[in-house]
């Protein structure tokens, strides 16, 4: 028997070490699994993101049950909140548009998207 550095002896280190050794290993490994799982689960969910704003038609006439809770002070309807919702990936491209603008871009309609929970994004 000798005895290491530390004064423990060879013989009872190496099968610890070793059993050490492999429970290290295990749980590194269950550690990256798990990142890995939670990486390709945050990919799908921007994924699935992106396939949703790209299946949007932009179209304004579709903000059309919005008109009335734009041009007064009336709440929003539970259509015209889902059709902003829907239509959101396009607000952007609305407000660029200067025929848009005036009714996109208006305070009431910001008031409108934050009453239906669907904040303007920064263009």
């Amino acid at each position: 028997m000798k005895l290491n550095p530390i004064g423990i002896t060879t013989e009872n280190t190496s099968s610890h070490t070793l059993s050490f050794s492999h429970t290290y290993i295990k749980l590194q490994r269950r550690k990256m699994k798990a990142s890995h799982i939670a990486l390709c689960t945050l990919m799908v969910l921007l994924l699935a993101e992106v396939q949703v704003s790209m299946a949007v038609t932009c179209s304004p006439v579709q903000l059309s049950p919005c008109v009335s809770a734009i041009t007064s002070s009336n709440p929003p309807s539970s259509l015209c909140c889902s059709k902003i919702r829907e239509q959101k990936p396009c607000l952007c491209q609305y407000v660029r548009n200067p025929n848009l603008k005036k009714f996109v871009d208006s305070p009431n309609a910001r008031r409108v998207a934050s009453t239906c929970g669907t904040p303007f994004p920064r263009c």
